[in-house]
């Protein structure tokens, strides 16, 4: 796909590699910007690169192909949505920490 900027550079990742979920937060204001219509972040964002793992990257809209809501009150409930979402769908990899620890600390 030809996307409208690098999923990697300073646009699609102020600076730094950042993934999925950190990208999507970061564009919206959680000030301002909620209620927060899910058409609208699709029409404004859509084409724009989500890196999901080092050699994944997908479009905001095919993140959104998988989101139940039509519109989010606030950043949290947006991020549960999402995470849902993502988890479902195969494009969170995050285990937890109960994967890599075994409790006996």
């Amino acid at each position: 796909m030809d996307w409208p900027h690098d999923p990697d550079g300073e646009q699609g990742s102020e600076g730094m590699r950042q993934y999925g979920h950190a990208v999507l937060a970061k564009k919206i204001d959680e000030e301002e910007d909620f209620p927060l219509s899910a058409a609208d972040y699709v029409e404004q964002y859509g084409d724009h690169p989500i890196r999901i793992d080092f050699e994944t990257v997908v479009s905001v809209e095919e993140i959104f192909e998988n989101v139940d809501k039509e519109e989010f009150a606030d950043f949290v409930e947006f991020h549960q949505e999402l995470g849902r979402a993502m988890r479902e769908n195969g494009y969170w990899f995050y285990e937890g920490a109960e994967q890599f620890v075994d409790g006996s600390a």
